[in-house]
């Protein structure tokens, strides 16, 4: 009996749960039923922004839905649900409609409120951000109720507040840590113990927060200033440590010149360069330096090769697999692919005679595939100007004489700046001072206008970092790419 009574407790409770669960599934099933038109309203309601552009239609919209959400969780009456959600839809409809006139009225504002963001003033300027954000949601219900001109002048507001929360936030993001640290610095006296340093510091984030305050958006030069600021901030309370722990020790000023000597001997060894000091460090560093830049060169060329290298195979192989399809011209073929290999020894001869005619100081030549590229590094141009100042000259004979080896090639100048000043202005005077190269060229050769174009790049084809003074110079730059008669061909 006792049996019987468990084996039938059990299948009711199994009855119960299978009973539970499917009340369940079908509940799911009627709030997604329910809900499905509310909640593709709100999605394409925030697609739109409205619950930043519309607050007030939003808002009564999110308290319709909420309400219905929480009358279906306590099993209320169905049609007072359907009431809520075709209230909170056309709220809904009526915020979507209001943005696309709070797109126009509020556009300065919305655009000062994007830059904010991106500044992230709520994290660095959260005050600031806090009020502009209070103004621009008065902005937008005094849009809703249909008083324009009142709305207009809450945007004008919002507009201030968020230009003043993002310029907080940038000044934040790149100057408080080097202030900070020149506090830490004071400190400790480093004004005493390293004045120079610690005044290089002050100076820098003077000069960035002052550039800043000119021109919020080009951000590039205030960064660097500040990235510079921050080294010699700290650079200075290193020194004020070291000097007060000098002073403290047993050591004396030769001990001190001993041990800076170390890390350039290690330097020197590992470039088998024999490093002496007896008439200072001038002439170690100087053999350093021509043993990196000797190396660099090496670099560049067997780059150069190697792709050189990886482009004949590749056409090799092309060539190979279409002879093999094309037994019947077999011996046509041989031959045009042994006049393209001649061709290419002959290139290379030519490109080892260009790399002969610059110095190391004046230009990197190196290949891509089998175009040949002129970094012109010693031809520089006055700051913002175009101008070829004819110390020149000379080196621009030998880009002429380079040209001049490969018979009816096509000849690109590109020009390249660094990072610092507008994107719009370094786009203009990169294409301005190519344009300055080729119309050299053009005046001094016998060349088709169809041979040799122009172009600017701007700052977007860095090849050197833009945080460092020598970056910046390498990247201020004018690329002449050649490309031989052969490649045109193909």
């Amino acid at each position: 009996m006792d049996k019987i009574q468990r084996i039938l407790t059990a299948a009711l409770t199994g009855l119960l749960l299978i009973m539970f669960n499917f009340s369940n599934l079908s509940g799911q099933d009627l709030r997604a039923s329910l809900f499905s038109e509310a909640d593709a309203a709100f999605t394409n309601a925030k697609k739109v922004h409205a619950d930043v552009l519309a607050p007030k239609s939003y808002a009564e919209a999110s308290k319709h839905y909420e309400k219905a959400d929480a009358d279906f969780k306590k099993g209320k009456n169905l049609e007072e649900i359907r009431k809520q959600l075709r209230a909170a839809i056309s709220y809904l409809t009526k915020a979507v409609k209001a943005t696309e006139l709070a797109n126009v009225t509020l556009k300065t504002s919305m655009s000062a409120r994007s830059d904010a963001k991106q500044a992230e003033a709520p994290k660095y300027a959260e005050k600031l951000w806090l009020e502009a954000q209070k103004k621009f949601d008065e902005a937008g219900r005094k849009l809703e109720s249909g008083d324009v001109n009142a709305a207009k002048n809450k945007s004008g507001e919002a507009e201030s507040l968020f230009r003043r929360a993002e310029l907080s936030a940038i000044k934040a993001t790149y100057l408080a840590p080097t202030w900070q640290l020149l506090e830490q610095g004071k400190d400790i006296d480093a004004d005493d113990h390293a004045p120079k340093t610690y005044a290089k510091a002050q100076m820098l984030v003077k000069q960035a927060e002052k550039m800043l305050n000119e021109s919020r958006y080009d951000t590039d030069e205030p960064r660097s200033l500040a990235h510079d600021a921050n080294y010699e901030a700290r650079h200075a309370i290193y020194l004020t440590n070291f000097s007060k722990e000098f002073k403290d020790s047993d050591q004396k000023v030769e001990d001190l010149v001993l041990a800076s000597e170390v890390p350039l001997q290690k330097i020197a060894g590992k470039l088998d360069i024999s490093a002496r000091f007896d008439a200072g460090y001038d002439l170690t560093t100087q053999k350093v330096v021509e043993s990196v830049e000797l190396l660099q060169e090496e670099k560049d060329k067997l780059t150069g090769e190697a792709n050189s290298l990886k482009s004949q195979v590749e056409t090799l192989t092309a060539r190979v697999t279409e002879m093999e399809g094309q037994l019947g011209g077999i011996e046509k073929e041989k031959s045009q692919l042994a006049q393209r290999i001649k061709l290419q020894a002959e290139n290379r001869k030519r490109f080892a005679t260009i790399a002969e005619l610059f110095n190391i100081s004046e230009a990197r030549v190196f290949r891509e595939g089998e175009n040949v590229i002129i970094r012109l590094y010693g031809l520089t141009f006055p700051v913002n100007k175009s101008i070829i100042e004819p110390r020149f000259f000379s080196l621009l004979t030998k880009v002429q004489n380079a040209i001049n080896e490969f018979s009816g090639c096509m000849i690109d100048i590109n020009g390249h700046t660094d990072s610092h000043g507008s994107d719009e202005q370094n786009l203009k005077l990169s294409n301005e001072r190519a344009e300055a190269v080729r119309q050299y060229l053009l005046a001094n050769m016998n060349l088709d206008l169809k041979r040799i174009k122009a172009v600017g790049f701007g700052e977007s084809d860095p090849v050197a970092s833009n945080e460092t003074r020598e970056g910046r110079a390498k990247n201020r730059r004018i690329d002449v790419v050649i490309t031989p008669a052969m490649q045109v061909v193909n």
